[in-house]
């Protein structure tokens, strides 16, 4: 591979200029005068920052939503399936992706679907992937005619929506690929891939048979775990033909649901229900799970939303002794705050959902927000933060979620717990995996900013333009 040389680049935010050549797929020098390249590509005083990553995605997940019918406006029961319906495929299944129910003045039912498109196919899967609404047509695909309403949450969810139809292989693979291609448009170079599926082998079959523009790490779904330790699989392995981009990523457990669907499991029941949420795995379940991953190399992710979830898993990590992730951390009782910062341990985070879900979660969590999406409180903590997505639930725009963690709004409301924004600077390191600096000798991951973040808010840095983005030396997006 040719050298590359950088010149006229800002080294990070508010940062001075220099040169930086790229050698080999590493960073090689970064000077204040042009070394010698074989190639050499003015970036005009754009900024030059590590590359980043989405430490959480459901990749075939968001390549069907980018296609799927938007159902994000919905304020009823009634409108979502309007929407649905007025597009109804009359010789396939129709679906829609993207509603919150939590605030609806009504409430999803088969016959509601069965009313406005009598006889059609149709599934409408919510914001946060755990409810799906089926119309009487499309629990019949799956062998569930007799289902009393239709709206399964859930392992219900999950296990029926695994049972719909797939698209066709080569066309879905095309939307996966593509979908990694607009993510390095926007300076992602890799990825934490939470689907539920053999992502290992997915991915190493696509990488195998298309262009890939990112880096992979691919995660185990529970039910997978025995099949992955007679693999002899361990996490932070590469994976062989892969060319470097894919390796062995954590094992994925549940412990409890979500707050759109109030299933999160919280210490305080949500108002007016007397249920605190479901409680996916009893606690001793959770720790032998992990204990026989991590005996094998394998590391535990584990999914903990409501305050008293996240705890249960703080005390498996602690009586296991084990590094892992705790994903989302919606809720943190005061207690466990300083829990966070044990070694090995990440708070894999979205500040996206923080604005899109604040008006449910003022409604679910009365009194209680000062401690949801608690940023701040958990990096003064000393708890390890990694920023993603978890798209399709947010787009997978690393900026997206950036500004919501800086600014703590996405639109013209004012921000919401304030007290919980962290500085521009936290959020970029965690929005690359913890590098906050381009240096000698790293990988050249990078991404080119054609504005400086520094000097950047608001809108204006969700929106940020990107001049390219570099994977081991390789433009994966560059302006044209």
């Amino acid at each position: 591979m040719a050298s590359l040389l950088l010149r006229n680049a800002r080294m990070g935010p508010g940062g001075p200029i220099r040169h930086v050549l790229v050698d080999g797929g590493r960073i090689a020098e970064v000077s204040p005068e042009p070394p010698d390249c074989d190639e050499s590509v003015d970036v005009e005083g754009c900024t030059v920052l590590p590359g980043l990553w989405d430490a959480h995605v459901h990749s075939r997940q968001w390549a069907q939503a980018r296609r799927r019918i938007d159902l994000g406006s919905a304020r009823s029961a009634r409108e979502a399936a309007g929407l649905v319906a007025s597009r109804a495929d009359p010789s396939g299944i129709t679906t829609g992706y993207g509603f919150r129910d939590a605030l609806w003045p009504d409430t999803p039912d088969k016959a509601l679907l069965e009313a406005v498109a009598p006889g059609r196919a149709m599934v409408l899967i919510s914001n946060d992937l755990h409810t799906a609404w089926f119309s009487p047509a499309a629990l019949a695909v799956v062998g569930r005619g007799g289902h009393p309403t239709g709206v399964l949450r859930e392992q219900d969810c999950y296990s029926a929506m695994a049972e719909l139809p797939p698209p066709p292989r080569q066309e879905l693979d095309r939307w996966v690929a593509e979908a990694a291609t607009a993510a390095a448009a926007r300076g992602v170079v890799g990825l934490l891939d939470f689907e539920f599926a053999d992502n290992l082998t997915e991915w190493a079959r696509l990488a195998g048979e298309r262009r890939i523009d990112v880096r992979v790490r691919c995660s185990i779904p529970r039910d997978r775990l025995e099949e992955a330790i007679g693999r002899g699989l361990r996490t932070g392995d590469p994976v062989g033909g892969s060319g470097g981009l894919l390796e062995t990523g954590p094992v994925k457990i549940f412990a409890d649901g979500s707050l759109n669907t109030r299933t999160a499991y919280c210490e305080d029941p949500y108002p007016g229900t007397g249920t605190r949420g479901l409680l996916e795995i009893p606690p001793e379940e959770l720790r032998s799970t992990m204990a026989l991953a991590w005996r094998h190399g394998i590391v535990p992710a584990v999914h903990a939303i409501g305050d008293l979830a996240v705890g249960i898993a703080l005390d498996a990590f602690e009586q296991v002794g084990c590094p892992g992730r705790i994903e989302h951390a919606q809720l943190v009782r005061p207690q466990d705050f300083p829990r966070f910062a044990r070694p090995g341990l990440v708070a894999g985070v979205q500040p996206a959902h923080a604005p899109d879900d604040r008006e449910v979660a003022d409604r679910h969590w009365h009194g209680r927000t000062g401690r949801a999406f608690a940023y701040a409180d958990l990096l003064a903590a000393g708890a390890t933060l990694e920023l993603g997505s978890d798209a399709p639930v947010a787009p997978l725009d690393p900026w997206d979620g950036i500004a919501a963690a800086v600014e703590r709004t996405d639109d013209d409301r004012p921000p919401w717990h304030p007290e919980q924004a962290i500085p521009l600077a936290e959020a970029l390191a965690a929005a690359a995996g913890g590098r906050r600096a381009v240096r000698p000798g790293d990988p050249a991951d990078l991404v080119i900013t054609e504005d400086d973040p520094a000097r950047l808010e608001g809108g204006a840095l969700r929106r940020m333009p990107i001049f390219g983005t570099l994977l081991a030396g390789r433009w994966t997006h560059r302006r044209s």
